[in-house]
């Protein structure tokens, strides 16, 4: 009979025999407790210790590979959830479309601006502070009685970040992929209050015109064909001419500099440990402009 001082049991489970021994670490492991490795078995806890160590893949910009396009996924939701809002209450459109400056009267109705308002009149806008304008209006759209594109107007931007934005979150990553997008976002936003504060804008479409940026530049970064690259940017420019006559094309505008000045950083920053940093210290740099330059342009307004 075996004695007890010769007993083996599992670490993890004292109550458990054992007599098989972690490859890794030499500690006597249970049925429970064993993974398969390459030789042997190993404990959870270096298993576990292994993963953190083990490299993460990452893609030519240093975003880390990702099987699905989640982030696009989501900002489709928060755009067609926008526009089931809408619907509903077709004041939310108002309350936080992109607007410079305009005036909130007395009896609730919204105003274009006048330079000799009454008193009971109010700024609204970024110059009254609605300064959340700049981002919410990028996830609103015309209503389906809104003029020439309706209920088009979301459908064909829908169906542009779907098409465009699967292509650029692949290479990118989640995060430099969201950063992108927003920053897009509010260079259109800060165009329109730079040239036309006065004109109310609602859109994805600045954001768009950064991703459609993005994958322009991340094709000649990565010596892809640029044949089909060069005719979808034909395509986007002719859109943003034309949407000179449509819709905003300081947004369309704003959104497509500021999308290519955040991809040039992530494309041509120095493939070491100083990448993320650089990255990182672009989009924060390209934010404060923004910031900047449309507390200057409120304060010019409000005077």
């Amino acid at each position: 009979m075996e004695s007890e001082s010769t007993v083996t049991t599992c670490y993890r489970h004292p109550k458990v025999e054992s007599h098989v021994r972690c490859t890794r670490c030499d500690r006597y492991i249970c049925p429970d407790c064993m993974r398969e490795a390459a030789v042997g078995h190993q404990c959870v806890e270096c298993v576990r210790e292994g993963a953190r160590s083990v490299r993460q893949a990452r893609t030519a910009f240093g975003g880390r590979i990702t099987s699905a396009p989640t982030v696009t996924y989501v900002l489709i939701g928060l755009n067609v959830l926008a526009y089931l809002g809408e619907l509903v209450r077709p004041s939310i459109v108002d309350r936080f479309q992109m607007l410079g400056r305009g005036l909130l009267g007395p009896d609730g109705g919204h105003y274009g601006w006048i330079a000799d308002h009454p008193a009971d009149y109010h700024l609204e806008g970024v110059v009254g502070g609605e300064w959340y304008r700049l981002l919410t209006g990028a996830f609103l759209h015309l209503p389906p009685t809104g003029g020439t594109f309706g209920i088009a107007h979301i459908v064909m931007n829908m169906v542009a970040l779907w098409n465009i934005g699967r292509v650029v979150e692949s290479q990118l990553g989640r995060v430099r992929y969201l950063a992108l997008y927003v920053l897009s976002a509010l260079g259109g936003s800060v165009l329109v209050l730079l040239i036309a504060p006065d004109q109310a804008a609602v859109g994805a479409s600045g954001a768009i015109f950064g991703l459609g940026a993005a994958y322009y530049v991340m094709a000649r970064r990565l010596g892809a064909d640029m044949r089909s690259v060069n005719q979808y940017m034909g395509g986007l420019l002719l859109w943003l001419v034309i949407s000179a006559f449509i819709t905003s094309w300081q947004g369309h505008l704003g959104g497509l500099l500021a999308g290519g000045v955040v991809t040039l950083a992530y494309a041509y920053a120095p493939r070491d440990p100083r990448r993320n940093l650089v990255q990182a210290g672009a989009c924060v740099a390209l934010l404060a402009l923004l910031v900047i330059l449309t507390a200057a342009k409120v304060t010019e307004l409000a005077a």
